[in-house]
Protein backbone atom coordinates (compact mmCIF):
# COMPACT_ATOMS: atom_id res chain seq x y z
CA UNK A 1 0.00 0.00 0.00
CA UNK A 2 1.40 3.35 -0.51
CA UNK A 3 0.50 6.99 0.57
CA UNK A 4 0.63 8.79 -2.75
CA UNK A 5 3.69 10.45 -1.10
CA UNK A 6 6.71 10.13 -3.12
CA UNK A 7 9.72 10.43 -1.40
CA UNK A 8 13.26 12.01 -2.66
CA UNK A 9 16.40 11.85 -0.07
CA UNK A 10 19.93 14.04 -0.50
CA UNK A 11 22.33 14.11 1.21
CA UNK A 12 26.28 16.01 1.54
CA UNK A 13 29.42 15.24 3.26
CA UNK A 14 32.67 15.54 2.77
CA UNK A 15 34.54 14.41 -0.29
CA UNK A 16 36.44 11.64 1.70
CA UNK A 17 33.12 9.74 2.39
CA UNK A 18 32.63 7.23 0.66
CA UNK A 19 29.42 5.31 1.53
CA UNK A 20 25.71 6.70 1.53
CA UNK A 21 24.83 8.31 4.68
CA UNK A 22 23.50 5.86 7.81
CA UNK A 23 21.68 8.59 8.79
CA UNK A 24 19.73 9.34 5.77
CA UNK A 25 19.32 5.67 5.41
CA UNK A 26 17.77 5.10 9.27
CA UNK A 27 15.56 8.24 7.98
CA UNK A 28 14.73 6.43 4.72
CA UNK A 29 13.38 3.24 7.12
CA UNK A 30 11.48 5.87 9.15
CA UNK A 31 9.58 7.52 6.62
CA UNK A 32 8.54 3.91 5.36
CA UNK A 33 7.71 3.18 8.15
CA UNK A 34 4.69 5.67 7.73
CA UNK A 35 3.65 4.13 4.65
CA UNK A 36 5.26 6.39 1.84
CA UNK A 37 5.97 5.25 -1.70
CA UNK A 38 8.63 2.51 -2.10
CA UNK A 39 11.77 3.91 -1.87
CA UNK A 40 15.53 2.43 -1.64
CA UNK A 41 18.39 2.86 -0.19
CA UNK A 42 20.16 3.55 -3.76
CA UNK A 43 18.07 6.18 -4.38
CA UNK A 44 19.62 8.59 -2.09
CA UNK A 45 21.39 11.41 -4.04
CA UNK A 46 24.70 11.69 -2.83
CA UNK A 47 26.75 15.44 -3.04
CA UNK A 48 30.43 14.68 -3.18
CA UNK A 49 31.55 17.34 -5.19
CA UNK A 50 32.59 20.81 -4.49
CA UNK A 51 30.07 22.80 -6.70
CA UNK A 52 26.95 20.48 -5.57
CA UNK A 53 27.68 21.28 -2.30
CA UNK A 54 27.75 24.98 -2.61
CA UNK A 55 24.20 24.89 -4.01
CA UNK A 56 23.12 22.23 -1.83
CA UNK A 57 23.96 25.30 0.81
CA UNK A 58 26.72 24.12 2.57
CA UNK A 59 29.27 26.86 3.36
CA UNK A 60 32.62 26.33 2.10
CA UNK A 61 34.64 26.37 5.40
CA UNK A 62 33.05 23.51 6.28
CA UNK A 63 33.98 21.14 2.56
CA UNK A 64 35.84 18.97 4.84
CA UNK A 65 33.35 18.53 7.43
CA UNK A 66 29.68 18.35 7.23
CA UNK A 67 27.08 16.66 7.30
CA UNK A 68 23.67 18.11 5.07
CA UNK A 69 20.61 16.07 4.96
CA UNK A 70 17.23 16.61 2.96
CA UNK A 71 13.88 14.81 2.97
CA UNK A 72 11.28 15.38 0.47
CA UNK A 73 7.80 13.80 0.53
CA UNK A 74 5.66 15.10 -2.82
CA UNK A 75 1.73 14.35 -3.04
CA UNK A 76 1.03 12.21 -6.20
CA UNK A 77 -0.45 15.25 -7.29
CA UNK A 78 2.50 17.51 -6.48
CA UNK A 79 -0.08 19.99 -4.52
CA UNK A 80 1.57 19.52 -1.10
CA UNK A 81 5.29 18.88 -0.07
CA UNK A 82 6.61 18.61 3.25
CA UNK A 83 10.51 18.76 3.70
CA UNK A 84 12.76 17.87 6.34
CA UNK A 85 16.53 18.90 6.65
CA UNK A 86 18.74 18.33 9.23
CA UNK A 87 22.48 20.26 8.89
CA UNK A 88 25.97 20.24 10.86
CA UNK A 89 28.72 22.50 9.92
CA UNK A 90 31.88 21.07 11.23
CA UNK A 91 32.89 17.83 13.34
CA UNK A 92 32.64 19.26 16.91
CA UNK A 93 28.76 17.69 17.17
CA UNK A 94 30.23 14.46 16.42
CA UNK A 95 32.96 14.85 19.16
CA UNK A 96 30.73 15.72 21.65
CA UNK A 97 28.45 12.69 20.72
CA UNK A 98 31.06 10.37 21.44
CA UNK A 99 31.61 11.99 24.81
CA UNK A 100 28.57 11.56 25.59
CA UNK A 101 28.38 8.24 24.90
CA UNK A 102 31.51 7.23 26.88
CA UNK A 103 29.65 8.77 29.79
CA UNK A 104 26.71 6.92 29.66
CA UNK A 105 28.47 3.80 29.08
CA UNK A 106 30.47 4.37 31.78
CA UNK A 107 27.82 4.49 34.00
CA UNK A 108 25.82 1.70 32.94
CA UNK A 109 28.97 -0.18 33.45
CA UNK A 110 29.36 1.38 37.11
CA UNK A 111 25.41 0.50 37.60
CA UNK A 112 26.27 -2.90 36.97
CA UNK A 113 23.15 -2.86 34.08
CA UNK A 114 22.17 -5.88 32.39
CA UNK A 115 22.39 -4.59 29.28
CA UNK A 116 26.21 -4.75 27.36
CA UNK A 117 25.32 -3.61 23.75
CA UNK A 118 23.77 0.22 23.06
CA UNK A 119 23.25 2.19 20.43
CA UNK A 120 22.75 6.42 20.56
CA UNK A 121 19.11 6.32 20.66
CA UNK A 122 19.32 4.74 24.60
CA UNK A 123 21.72 7.49 25.04
CA UNK A 124 19.11 10.01 23.46
CA UNK A 125 16.32 8.23 25.49
CA UNK A 126 18.60 8.51 28.79
CA UNK A 127 18.31 12.31 28.57
CA UNK A 128 22.18 12.66 29.93
CA UNK A 129 23.21 14.34 26.47
CA UNK A 130 24.36 17.94 27.07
Amino acid sequence: MTSGYKLEVTESHQKTKADTSGTAKAMVSSFQGLGVDPFTHEQITQLRDDASQRAFGVPEEFSNGHAFHTYTLTSSDGSVQFQFKHNVCGRRTYGEGVADAVQFIASQAAAKAPKKVYNMIDILEAGQMK
